[in-house]
């Protein structure tokens, strides 16, 4: 049904909308350590951008009499990728390379062979404009997978370095759904 003026459409709009800005990442070590010393309250600071996750629900499809008959299959989550600004220590940085040097080491190829031990729950929290928490995501069992580039010129003068990370995990819940 279509809104009839803009005042009802401003009536049904509650709160003005959730805001792309007001969100939280927390990062979390791997729970077995590895000699990772993420300071998390410091990354949920530094960490500029982030998604609420996407999930697709797949189809199967089974051809019966000329028609196409869908079923549902299996889910699949996509990637997640936060946007991490740098500080002169590296200190988001070096960690996120140390972890991902524990899975799998740069000299020899060897790493980590217990998954529980490299995995971490990440959390983004989305906030109304009173500061409330109005939606949590929990990425289960994540871990880096890439840490990208930082791209350096004389070029650029006025410019604070980022990187993103991309992470993969098992799956996602929220505060609206089950596990």
């Amino acid at each position: 049904m279509a809104l009839g003026s803009v005042d009802e459409f401003k009536a049904r709009l509650a709160g003005g909308g959730a805001r792309v800005n007001l969100f939280q990442v927390t990062l979390a070590n791997p729970r077995g350590g590895l000699g990772v010393d993420l300071d998390v309250d410091f990354a949920s600071f530094m960490c500029e951008a982030a998604q609420l996750p996407a999930s697709t629900l797949g189809v199967i499809t089974i051809p019966f009499r000329g028609r196409q008959l869908k079923m549902a299959g299996d889910r699949t989550f996509d990637v997640w990728t936060t946007t991490i600004i740098n500080d002169t220590g590296f200190r988001i940085r070096n960690e996120l390379e140390k972890w991902s040097n524990a899975i799998a080491n740069h000299a020899d190829a060897g790493g980590e062979q217990n998954p529980e031990l490299y995995f971490a729950d990440l959390r983004v929290e989305q906030f109304d404009r009173d500061n409330s928490v109005i939606k949590t995501y929990t990425f289960k069992d994540a871990f880096p997978t890439e840490i990208s580039a930082i791209e350096l010129s004389y070029g650029d003068t006025d410019t604070i370095e980022r990187f993103t990370c991309t992470w993969q995990y098992q799956y996602w819940t929220s505060d609206t759904t089950d596990s």
